[in-house]
């Protein structure tokens, strides 16, 4: 019982982090605690029910978010290099629409 409620601890801190903090290293961390808590839960429940496979599901899962991680953790460094951009905030504005007085001034520039 003590692992689950550990297990639900890193869960709500990995929650509370990841819509809290906008930095995208921070965030990515907030996403492996909360598949860490997760992973727990497999090998806990497995071994409650004198079962294997929550230990084997665990190891593919801890496989699968390692090569996720390193996926979002290049993406995230290549973004900063080329954009000098951590705040997540800073990415969403750069999706939206430039307005017309916007294109009348590259316009012009050109």
């Amino acid at each position: 019982m003590d692992y689950i409620i550990l297990s639900v601890t890193i869960l709500a801190i990995g929650i509370v982090g990841l819509v809290t903090k906008h930095d995208l290293i921070k965030m990515l961390i907030a996403i492996e605690m909360i598949t860490a808590a997760a992973t727990m839960n497999f090998v806990v429940f497995g071994s409650l029910m004198h079962d294997s496979m929550g230990q084997a599901f665990s190891i593919l899962a801890l496989s699968v978010d390692a090569c996720v991680t390193a996926v979002a953790l290049a993406l995230a460094i290549s973004i900063y290099k080329q954009l000098n951009i951590r705040d997540v905030r800073d990415l969403s504005d750069m999706n939206e629409e430039p307005s017309e007085q916007e294109e009348c001034q590259t316009v012009e520039e050109n």
